[in-house]
């Protein structure tokens, strides 16, 4: 018998097989769609909100009661096309309550008959809203130091623990997690991917709405999952019971956002200073239940969560980016607040309406990465490029076009197209291609069939696939898959602005048939991957829906 010892698995590539089967696992497909409930019991659906019980609350100031001529009033009713603001805003209670109002408030109340449901700053698939926020606060008068808990529905901080008091100051980073149940109620094993789409869209609107106080924000990246939720008490499962399984419950701990309050980047935060505020903090309160009787449970969820995790590591290098652009004269008028506080995604679309050619290179352009708003929210080169099925802009022959967001994106994607499409520029339209025309009536066929025959994909001024560079970018380890979602979900929340920019609306379209969009283009194998969609056009609203102000007084 051989004494020799046995190779060990390499863990770092175990964690990227296990993502890449989950992935694979949850593609919806012509013959049948991923693994998902049954079916629902709408009057049990998991809470929406969370708090804590025995924790101290704070009332945060609402924007409805800002003093006309006050700086933050001032700063909020400033066109959206002057962001981000030049002065930094100070760091107080009033601006906080701000930041927080405008990026995961609630924007208003709607009903339908004997229904009720909040809307969002941020949006979410579903509007289920996985996405929970945490403060870690230090050096803010009005404040003590500590980590605090986000409640939306009543624009309050709960203080989660308390920190021992630094003396320097001020200090503000958000940490965001994830409820997945929340969105594995409805949507079954996808549901992971949908937590990360939505926390990219949580992080940008958090960043838009921190250039309307003047100050940046930059993901912590450098700080691991493990670190992570400890500093955010997640880990603490004691104080997260479940009365059924304990997966309903938990929070997964996703990132941390470092707020530059003087209006430079932050500071990249210390790993151990974070484990050492975690370890002396002295915890307040017990997670109020998410789903006291869940009826499903997806293994494969709590998998890809483990092996997607990442470990402690340096500060990421910057990407070489671009200067941002300047936004077209007289563009975005409306004023920060009127626009953020308005966004809305849409239902309907009115399929007669026609975009100009200046309104969509405009949108497009703001679609390009930068050294600005809100690109800089994550670190790295994009690895997102944009197809676009193109219904009706003026100027433009319908059809599938392509917008690469690099210049290595298009040396990839250029000698794998180049056989099957045109690939040929558009005069006024800066980096777009066009790789074949298309009758409308089939494109609207070809457009519904794809995203799952939705209507919106068809009755849109155009819709967009999210083509990533997946295998590339999970050369760098299985925590990618996240990050590759995240940009998506920036992507989206870019869009959903650049819509309202534009007197337009638009909307996140999760449920599309994978592997038939890359088979669309002639892509075989992982090398790109389609990670998320979006529709964009003129809405119709419902006018049988009623809406009440989000924070009646």
């Amino acid at each position: 018998m051989s004494t020799q010892s046995q190779p060990q698995p390499d863990p770092a590539a175990s964690a990227v097989q296990a993502v890449r089967d989950y992935h694979q696992r949850t593609k919806h497909r012509l013959t049948g769609y991923a693994r998902s409930p049954g079916s629902l019991d709408w009057d049990a659906q998991p809470a929406p909100f969370r708090h804590f019980e025995g924790a101290p609350q704070l009332a945060l100031p609402r924007l409805a009661a800002l003093e006309p001529g006050s700086a933050l009033h001032a700063a909020l009713t400033r066109p959206f096309a002057a962001l981000p603001a030049r002065t930094p805003l100070p760091a107080d209670l009033a601006g906080i309550g701000a930041l927080l109002q405008l990026s995961l408030g609630l924007t208003a109340w709607k009903s339908y008959g004997p229904d009720r449901w909040a809307l969002r700053a941020n949006p979410s698939s579903g509007n289920l809203h996985p996405a929970e926020a945490y403060l870690l606060v230090g050096g803010i008068d009005g404040l003590a130091d500590g980590l605090y808990h986000y409640r939306p529905e009543n624009h309050a901080l709960e203080l989660r623990a308390s920190h021992p008091a630094a003396g320097a100051g001020p200090r503000l980073a958000v940490l965001l997690t994830s409820v997945m149940w929340r969105e594995a109620w409805k949507y079954g094993e996808r549901a992971f991917r949908y937590c990360q789409l939505d926390s990219g869209h949580a992080a940008g609107a958090l960043r838009y709405a921190a250039a309307a106080l003047g100050w940046t924000l930059a993901e912590q990246a450098q700080v691991g999952s493990a670190t992570l939720a400890r500093l955010a008490g997640v880990d603490r499962l004691a104080e997260f019971p479940a009365r059924k399984r304990a997966e309903t419950e938990v929070e997964e701990a996703e990132i941390l956002l470092a707020v530059g309050l003087d209006g430079t980047p932050p500071v990249p935060l210390e790993v151990a200073a974070l484990r050492a505020l975690a370890e002396s903090a002295q915890w307040h309160g017990v997670a109020s239940p998410i789903d006291r009787q869940p009826m499903y449970s997806w293994p494969a969820i709590g998998a890809v969560a483990e092996a997607s995790r990442r470990a402690d590591g340096p500060p990421p290098d910057a990407a070489a980016l671009p200067a941002p652009r300047p936004r077209a004269p007289g563009e975005a008028v409306q004023a920060v607040r009127e626009l953020i506080i308005g966004r809305r995604s849409a239902q309907r679309f009115d399929h007669r309406h026609t975009m100009t050619l200046t309104q969509f290179a405009a949108l497009l352009a703001r679609l390009q990465p930068s050294a600005g708003l809100p690109w800089d929210v994550f670190a790295g080169a994009p690895r997102a490029a944009l197809l676009l099925f193109v219904h009706r802009v003026d100027g433009l022959v319908p059809g599938l076009y392509l917008l690469p967001r690099s210049e290595a994106q298009l040396a990839a994607l250029r000698p794998l197209l180049a056989g099957r499409f045109r690939l040929g520029p558009i005069p006024g339209v800066d980096s777009l291609l066009q790789l074949t025309a298309v009758e409308p009536p089939a494109l609207a066929r070809i457009a519904r069939a794809l995203h799952c025959h939705q209507e919106l994909a068809s009755t849109a001024c155009f819709a967009v696939g999210m083509l990533c560079e997946f295998d590339a970018a999970q050369a760098g380890g299985a925590a990618a898959y996240r990050a590759l979602h995240r940009e998506c979900g920036l992507l989206g929340q870019a869009l959903y602005l650049e819509a309202e920019v534009h007197g337009l609306r638009g909307t996140g379209i999760g449920c599309f048939f994978d592997d038939p969009v890359h088979e669309l283009l002639g892509l075989s194998g992982t090398a790109w991957q389609s990670l998320y969609h979006f529709t964009v056009g003129r809405a119709l609203d419902d006018a049988r829906i009623e809406s009440a102000p989000a924070y009646p007084d």
